[in-house]
């Protein structure tokens, strides 16, 4: 079996018109890619945490149109670690799941959990909770055929904690369920591991042993210094945060983190490039299947 199995790019989230995402769709198909990420959260598809049905039909007769496999993105804002809204969390996080299983998404991501800093205890607290909640889900997860994957994030205030992608892999370890897997954001980990002075390279190679989704897209690994800007291109010029630009336009070394990783079996490869840069999206499309036949030889290297 391959370790990564198929390559494609996210759906820009939209504003609840669900043309705009047959569109989008019909573009990533155009490419030759091989699957697409749907971004659940942005397409009104749950109401107080209950899947709306008619919308829901919609999805899946948009879906069945493209010759794609699916995964899901979750809601960017979830968070386990917020005990005074966690009942709605783990309700849309259910809510999607059910709509995975309808239109055959294989995968739902789930951010890293966020709260702040506090003492030893209290992070020890947040993390058990955070721990159980992804249990119960994987579990849910599990009755839908799905795979909960759990994304590395950065932090954008001082006193906010997230888990790094090493801290990332022990709760998925500590869970230690077959619907729990990690999913390796590079540009979210590099961004993070200039922020706190981490070795972010063996950060993400201990994450990998326990990763079965991957994120790719390029920055320059700089966290915000700056938040506002007049234009988006503004950030790009700067180099600053979160940009998701297209492999090779910033300085992510993939070529050489992806002949050091070893990954699980299974894993989708989703370039978090969006339509901005639809000029730049085949050649990343083409860099991306590189990257994936390195792996790939490793393993049927391996294997033999």
């Amino acid at each position: 079996m391959a370790v990564i199995t198929h390559v494609g790019f996210n759906v820009t989230a939209g504003d609840g018109d669900l043309t705009r995402l047959e569109q989008s769709l019909a573009q990533i198909a155009d490419l030759g890619a091989d699957v697409a990420e749907l971004s659940l959260f942005g397409h009104d598809l749950i109401a107080g945490g209950r899947v709306i049905e008619g919308r829901a039909k919609a999805l899946a007769e948009i879906c069945a149109k493209f010759p794609l496999r699916y995964t899901a993105h979750g809601q960017i804002v979830s968070n386990f670690m917020d005990p005074v809204n966690l009942d709605r969390h783990k309700a849309v996080a259910g809510a999607m799941l059910e709509l995975c299983e309808r239109v055959g998404a294989t995968v739902l991501v789930q951010h890293c959990g966020s709260s702040i800093i506090g003492t030893a205890p209290y992070r020890q607290a947040v993390d058990r909770m955070e721990r159980e909640a992804l249990a119960e889900m994987a579990e849910i997860a599990k009755g839908r055929g799905v795979r909960i994957a759990f994304e590395n994030i950065f932090a954008v205030k001082p006193d906010e904690y997230r888990q790094s992608p090493a801290e990332i892999a022990e709760t998925v370890r500590a869970v230690a369920h077959p619907n729990l897997v990690g999913l390796i954001d590079f540009g979210h980990a590099y961004i993070e591991g200039t922020r706190l002075g981490l070795d972010w390279r063996e950060e993400v190679r201990t994450m990998a042993q326990v990763t079965g989704h991957l994120h790719l897209h390029d920055n320059f690994g700089l966290p915000y210094t700056m938040s506002e800007f007049f234009h988006p291109s503004e950030s790009v010029a700067l180099g600053i945060g979160d940009l998701h630009l297209p492999l090779g336009w910033g300085d992510i070394p993939f070529d050489d983190i992806f002949a050091e990783i070893d990954i699980l079996p299974g894993t989708a490869l989703i370039m978090e490039i969006g339509e901005r840069f639809a000029t730049e999206r085949a050649e990343s499309l083409d860099v991306a299947r590189r990257l994936a036949a390195t792996i790939n030889a490793r393993g049927v290297a391996a294997a033999a």
